[in-house]
């Protein structure tokens, strides 16, 4: 099985393990070989977490590498969808009431009270 190939910008250690490592041990077990730049995803998660709320972050990874399986890969294409991911969690400021009804159409809404009624 072909190892991962790494962009990488740094070595990251958590405690005993070394990112690269579980990188390369995850995608072995998973069957995949991926061009990965890991501060690029980093990024997006920890812009995730904090702009919008903690569960975005793995959420936002998996959506990024789902999209980015649309362009094989394309490490251009993923820093494109990268910086689309990011600058929409950099303008996140809308409450979780906001989202549950932004796409409510006030007519609609309207016609389902007057059949409660």
């Amino acid at each position: 099985m072909d190892r991962v190939l790494h962009q990488a910008r740094s070595s990251t250690i958590v405690g005993d393990v070394n990112l690269h490592d579980w990188i390369d041990e995850l995608c072995d077990a998973l069957d995949v070989e991926v061009d990965l730049d890991e501060a690029l995803i980093l990024d997006v998660a920890k812009e995730a977490a904090h702009r919008v709320e903690r569960p975005a972050a793995p959420i936002s990874a998996f959506l990024l590498g789902y999209a980015a399986a649309r362009y094989d890969g394309d490490p251009d294409h993923v820093e494109r969808l990268a910086g689309i991911a990011t600058d929409l969690a950099l303008r996140w400021d809308r409450s979780a009431d906001d989202v549950a009804h932004e796409d409510d159409d006030p007519e609609v809404e309207d016609e389902l009270a007057s059949l409660d009624a």
